[in-house]
């Protein structure tokens, strides 16, 4: 499913808040461990370290 996108400012400390509901539609919960990179193009993932961990040692590629 897709959603409307979210407009997200970056603030002067370099954080950006994430809607709750986006969290969740991802799967992640408060407390989840995340790893963050760039994709290029202005793009940014976040993925949840458990599948990250699982897809390196799986298939040697995050």
């Amino acid at each position: 499913m897709l959603r409307e996108p979210a407009e997200l400012r970056v603030d002067d400390h370099g954080r950006v808040e994430l809607p709750i509901g986006l969290l969740a539609e991802a799967g992640i919960a408060p407390g989840t461990d995340l790893l963050a990179f760039s994709d290029g193009d202005g793009r940014i993932v976040l993925r949840r370290a458990e599948d990250a961990m699982r897809d390196l040692l799986e298939r040697g590629e995050l």
